[in-house]
């Protein structure tokens, strides 16, 4: 079973900076993919991922203001979020995946980010 859990989510101001963090209760090198989703009231999307073959895709609306990365060594993935827009509102989860014939989908209970002066 994989546990993750989210955190550095808060309330900042237009153009301010957040760093998200989701660590794993697992080695992140079992996994296919790590990824960052974000949930508003009216839509759900895919905001950054990274997969095992070291590929990485943004969102159009966050590319050159969100960095997705990894510590290995620590089990977890970042999201770096530069140039908040109150647009950026959101709950977000981390999701992984892991599997070779049957890929497992894991998620985290997300953490609320607010961009609002």
């Amino acid at each position: 079973q994989v546990q993750l859990v989210e955190s550095g989510g808060g309330l900042v101001q237009p153009g301010g900076s957040l760093r998200l963090s989701c660590a794993a209760s697992v080695s992140i090198f079992s996994f296919n993919s790590m990824g960052w989703y974000r949930q508003a009231p009216d839509k759900r999307e895919l905001v950054a991922v990274t997969t095992s073959g070291g590929s990485t895709n943004y969102a159009d609306s966050v590319k050159g203001r969100f960095t997705i990365s990894r510590d290995n060594a620590k089990n977890t993935v970042y999201l770096q979020m530069n140039s908040l827009k109150a647009e950026d509102t959101a709950v977000y989860y981390c999701k992984v995946t892991r599997g070779r014939t049957t890929e497992y989908a894991y998620w985290g209970r997300g953490t609320q980010v607010t961009v609002s002066s």
